[in-house]
């Protein structure tokens, strides 16, 4: 049981993904549903992107006795398939891709190695754990870790030029594979809202984490997939969080832009969330091709539920409100 516990405290994103979670997850322990420790539960993440929050959910929660994960890139839903059924297939991939690229004598050998490879995960048709291995390999080596596709649904970051990045992370695949074998989860891919679905028995929680409206118009980045996450979408998914408050009674908790901090006239969650409790956490914006536009700022988070943290500190300066 102690080694198991050591395993599970080693899981985290087996990739990097914009809008990740991980420097955020104590402000979110503040304001998380009061009863929640103790309590046998569902978990469900609409989109669940890098898994930040899912691997905290289950290190922190052992009652937690099912798990729902969504997200619309396909790829990345296969990713977690993987890693949860095949990781030590994948883990000796990885390894042969990584042994591979170290082997190149300079850096227009890897940048060549990095594109045949991209023209592969785009145009070939895999199998589920080279599909994968791919993908990690690209996250790894392509410019800024990020992962964009064009309008075809390609990827198409450029190449990186790390000097010697980790590929393979065994240790993380097999915590991550430990942690999503703990409890009965199930893995979806496609739209936020048939997640609905799969409410389970009991209680139930909510997290989402959508594609982040932009805070203005040069610093849009939802292009995770080819489709657009645009302000009927927001309003869409504001629509689903009230249904499931009204009508089921499930709590919830919702990530977004602060908006409104950049430019005090854009209220555009103020006024779509106004009938619940928004909180503002500090971040830091790591994925930014200009190095003087990455630093702090303040990010939204919203419930249908006072949080136990809700009215003591949030941000430095920035006090919560309904």
């Amino acid at each position: 049981m102690t080694e198991i516990r050591s395993i599970l405290a080693s899981a985290k994103p087996f990739l990097k993904w914009a809008g990740g979670k991980g420097q955020l997850l104590s402000q979110f322990d503040t304001l998380l549903p009061p009863d929640l420790a103790g309590k046998e539960f569902t978990y469900i993440e609409p989109f669940v992107g890098g898994g930040a929050m899912l691997f905290h959910m289950l290190q922190m929660f052992p009652k937690i006795r099912k798990v729902v994960i969504n997200d619309i890139n396909p790829y990345l839903v296969t990713a977690y398939r993987v890693v949860k059924d095949n990781s030590s297939e994948l883990v000796e991939r990885l390894k042969d891709i990584e042994c591979r690229y170290y082997e190149l004598e300079n850096e227009e050998a890897q940048k060549t190695f990095f594109l045949d490879i991209r023209e592969i995960f785009n145009e070939k048709l895999l199998d589920d754990i080279d599909r994968t291995s791919y993908l990690v390999f690209l996250n790894r080596t392509c410019f800024n870790g990020l992962y964009r596709v064009n309008a075809k649904g390609k990827f198409n970051v450029p190449f990186g030029r790390y000097s010697h990045p980790t590929i393979c992370n065994a240790e993380t695949i097999k915590a991550d594979s430990a942690a999503l074998n703990r409890a009965d989860i199930t893995i979806l891919n496609g739209d936020f809202e048939k997640t609905i679905d799969f409410i389970g028995e009991g209680y139930n929680f909510f997290y989402f984490d959508p594609p982040y409206r932009p805070l203005n118009a040069t610093s849009s980045f939802n292009s995770y997939s080819k489709e657009d996450f645009n302000d009927e979408e927001q309003i869409r998914l504001r629509n689903f969080c009230a249904l499931l408050d009204e009508k089921l009674g499930v709590n919830w908790m919702l990530s977004n832009a602060d908006c409104s901090a950049k430019n005090p006239d854009d209220r555009f969650f103020e006024e779509l969330y106004k009938n619940f409790y928004i909180s503002r956490v500090y971040a830091s914006r790591a994925i930014n091709a200009n190095p003087s536009k990455r630093g702090k700022l303040t990010e939204l988070l919203i419930s249908n539920y006072p949080p136990k943290g809700y009215g003591a500190f949030v941000a430095e300066n920035n006090e919560p409100y309904n």
